[in-house]
C-alpha cells in the first residue's frame, strides 16, 4: 500500500511507484529564496530586474537594468545561473524557468520564488514543476481571490517523487530534447508569420507585384463591388436553428449552438450563405468580420449582422478579399463608418462604409494568385502549429510516464 505522502503526488493506480525513489518536499532538496539583497547594497548597485510584467504567455523574461537606489522596494531577490524561477501570484502566469545562461546580479521581484537546488537536478526539478502532481498541489495552496497566489513558504511544502540522480539526468536529457523541438518550431512559426505579415502588407497594397502582373490597379467605391442581402428567416418556435458568430481579430465564424425557436429571445435572424462577406455591426471594429466558408453555409445570425455578397465576379474575388479585408486601411474604414460614444458601443453603418474607395488588381487573374501565394503562406504556418501541438502531446505525454515511474529509462 502506497503511503499518505505518496498518494498525495500519484496520478493513477495502474502502477506502484518505483522501490528506488524517494517522495521529498522542496525544503528537502532545495533552498526558496535563499539570497536576498540587504542594507549593505551601495546606492549605485547595477543589476537586471524582473517582475511579472516582464514574463510573457510562454514564460520568456525581458529583465530590465535598475540601480539599487531606484529599485522598486521589493526588489529584493537574487537570482544566479541554475535557480528555477518560479512564478507565485495568479494561474493564468503560473510558470517556471530554468536560469540555464551566465546571469549577473539578476533580482527578482515577490511575484516569484526562486528555488536553488541542492540534492537534486535542477534540471529534473525544472521539468517536474510542469507536472500535473505539481499543478495539483499548487491549486491546492493558492490563496486570495482577486489574485491568488502562493505563498514562498508554501513552496517548501510541495512534494516532488525523485528517481536516483542518473535516471533524474536521463529523464531531464529526454524532455530537454521535446524542449528545443519545441522551441525551434516556435521560432519558425514566429519567422513564418513575420513573413506573411510583410507579404500581405505588400501584395495587398500594389507595393511589390507579382511575376507576369503590371496593369494599374482600380479604384472603386466599396458601394461598386458590394450589395447588402437580407434573408431573414420564417419565425418557429418549433424550428431548430444553428446560430454562429464571428470571432475578433479576423478569428472567422464559430458555432454557438443549435437551439429551438422558442429557446431564442429575439426572434429577428437571417440566413448567412457561403462566400457571403459577413459584418459584425457591434464588433467590426474589433476585426469581427470575414468570408462565410461553406462548412457555415445557411447558418443563422441575429439581425447584428450584415451580409454583403460581390456585385461582379469579373471585378472582385471573394477570395482575394477575404485576405484584403485584414490590412489596416479597411478597419480604419470600419471604424469611421461606426457611430457611437465608446468603442466597445459603436455601431457600423454600412452606408457610411460603401461609399469608401479602394484601389485592387485589375484582374482577377492577379487577385487569384495573390490569395494563393497568401493562402500557401498561411498553409505552411499551420502545418508548423500542427506540429508544435503534436510535440508538446508528446512531451506531456512522457512526462506523464516518466516523472511518475510508469516507464523506466534503461542507464
Amino acid at each position: 500500500m502506497p503511503s499518505e505522502q505518496t498518494a498525495k503526488i500519484r496520478d493513477s493506480d495502474k502502477w506502484e511507484i518505483p522501490s528506488d525513489w524517494e517522495v521529498k518536499h522542496f525544503e528537502d532538496i532545495a533552498d526558496i529564496d535563499k539570497e536576498s539583497l540587504n542594507g549593505n547594497t551601495p546606492k549605485d548597485y547595477v543589476f537586471d530586474y524582473i517582475s511579472l510584467s516582464d514574463v510573457d504567455d510562454d514564460f520568456r523574461i525581458e529583465a530590465t537594468r535598475q540601480v539599487f537606489s531606484t529599485a522598486p522596494s521589493r526588489a529584493r531577490r537574487i537570482v544566479k545561473k541554475g535557480d528555477v524561477l518560479m512564478s507565485t501570484v495568479r494561474p493564468n502566469l503560473q510558470g517556471f524557468s530554468l536560469i540555464k545562461n551566465d546571469v549577473k546580479d539578476l533580482i527578482a521581484s515577490t511575484g516569484f520564488a526562486v528555488i536553488t537546488t541542492n540534492k537534486c537536478s535542477n534540471e529534473f526539478l525544472y521539468h517536474y514543476l510542469f507536472s500535473s502532481a505539481i499543478s495539483k498541489q499548487f491549486y491546492q495552496l493558492l490563496v486570495g481571490s482577486n489574485y491568488p497566489a502562493i505563498n514562498s513558504s508554501d513552496v517548501r511544502k510541495l512534494e516532488i517523487l525523485l528517481p536516483p540522480f542518473p535516471e533524474q539526468t536521463a529523464i531531464a536529457q529526454l524532455l530537454s530534447t521535446w524542449d528545443n523541438a519545441i522551441a525551434k518550431t516556435q521560432a519558425l512559426i514566429a519567422k513564418k508569420e513575420l513573413y506573411k505579415k510583410w507579404l500581405m502588407q505588400n501584395l495587398l497594397t500594389g507595393k511589390k507585384r507579382l511575376k507576369g502582373f503590371d496593369k494599374d490597379w482600380k479604384e472603386y467605391r466599396i458601394e461598386e463591388l458590394f450589395e447588402k442581402v437580407f434573408r431573414y428567416v420564417e419565425w418557429n418556435d418549433e424550428s431548430l436553428y444553428k446560430l454562429v458568430s464571428l470571432r475578433r481579430r479576423y478569428g472567422g465564424l464559430f458555432e454557438r449552438g443549435d437551439y429551438l425557436g422558442s429557446q431564442i429571445e429575439v426572434k429577428k435572424i437571417k440566413s448567412i450563405s457561403h462566400k457571403d462577406f459577413l459584418i459584425s455591426k457591434r464588433q467590426v471594429s474589433h476585426g469581427a468580420w470575414g468570408v462565410v466558408a461553406l462548412e457555415f453555409h445557411d447558418r443563422k445570425v441575429s439581425d447584428e449582422y450584415d451580409s454583403l455578397i460581390v456585385k461582379d465576379n469579373n471585378k472582385l474575388l471573394i477570395e482575394f478579399w477575404d485576405w484584403f479585408s485584414k490590412i489596416p486601411l479597411l478597419s480604419h474604414y470600419a471604424f469611421l463608418a461606426s457611430n457611437g460614444v465608446h468603442i466597445e458601443k459603436l455601431i457600423f453603418d454600412f452606408d457610411t462604409f460603401k461609399r469608401r474607395r479602394v484601389l485592387i488588381p485589375p484582374t482577377t487573374e492577379e487577385q487569384t494568385a495573390i490569395a494563393l501565394v497568401l493562402q500557401c503562406a498561411d498553409t505552411e504556418i499551420q502545418i508548423l502549429k500542427t506540429k508544435l501541438e503534436k510535440l508538446k502531446e508528446q512531451k506531456k505525454g512522457l512526462m506523464q510516464v516518466l516523472l511518475t515511474g510508469e516507464k523506466r529509462l534503461k542507464l
